[in-house]
């Protein structure tokens, strides 16, 4: 099962939060899903060089709350706030609502997939060799402290005629346990050649009895399920 769905959906409510946190009657519901789908899109593409992996929104009343995880804050902060409350008016525009941003920084980027795919898929729209290209970022997450991670890079690789798939991993991903932190990021490359897929998947630990990143539903052990009798 782990390995046929998308690993953060596998793990909603259970170790995950969702990245979306609202309530809608059915009237609105569609509105607030497109208008979420927009805002991410104009995030991604506008502040492409912020190294963002990751962007949750929150609704209260009219009120929408973005909060944008980056490992690069000051130079979307900029200075004295200028660059932030640009970006808040932006969003404002484009929603027609009020808008509060929140910026959260990310210390270990090297932990978080969709920017290592990020980086993979740069490497190979600069035409470098992606045995090459997997190893180091595979290295350099081991390094930053992550227990396995898993690469997959799918296309005309290296200007091959048939399109191919290329797979590096190091460690352990146990995608099937949703007491696992599995992280995961998909970044597209384009090159002469036609698109390449990368997915990553990094492991960072797992969850102590309890320990939930939601504190929605803890995760029990055998030792907290009530005797058989």
């Amino acid at each position: 099962m782990g390995q046929k769905v998308h690993p953060t959906g596998f793990r909603i409510a259970i170790t995950e939060q969702w990245r979306s946190r609202w309530y809608a009657n059915k009237k609105d519901f569609s509105k607030n899903l497109i208008e979420d789908f927009k805002i991410r899109r104009f995030i991604r593409r506008e502040w492409v060089f912020a190294a963002i992996p990751r962007v949750e929104i929150e609704r209260t009343g009219e009120l929408v709350t973005v909060f944008v995880h980056t490992a690069r804050p000051g130079v979307l902060i900029g200075k004295k706030g200028t660059k932030v409350d640009e970006f808040r008016q932006e969003l404002e525009k484009l929603t027609g609502k009020p808008v509060r941003m929140k910026i959260i920084e990310i210390h270990r980027p090297e932990m978080e997939a969709n920017l290592v795919a990020e980086a993979v898929a740069e490497q190979l729209g600069k035409r470098i060799n992606y045995r090459r290209a997997l190893k180091k970022v595979a290295d350099t997450s081991m390094a930053a402290g992550a227990k396995g991670i898993k690469i997959r890079v799918a296309g005309r690789l290296q200007g091959a005629e048939m399109s191919r798939v290329g797979n590096f991993r190091k460690g352990r991903v146990p995608c099937g346990t949703l007491r696992a932190q599995v992280d995961y990021g998909f970044a597209t490359a384009a090159t002469k050649y036609g698109s390449l897929g990368c997915k990553v998947w990094i492991f960072k630990g797992e969850y102590g009895p309890g320990e939930t990143t939601c504190g929605l539903l803890p995760v029990r052990t055998a030792s907290d399920r009530p005797p058989v009798a």
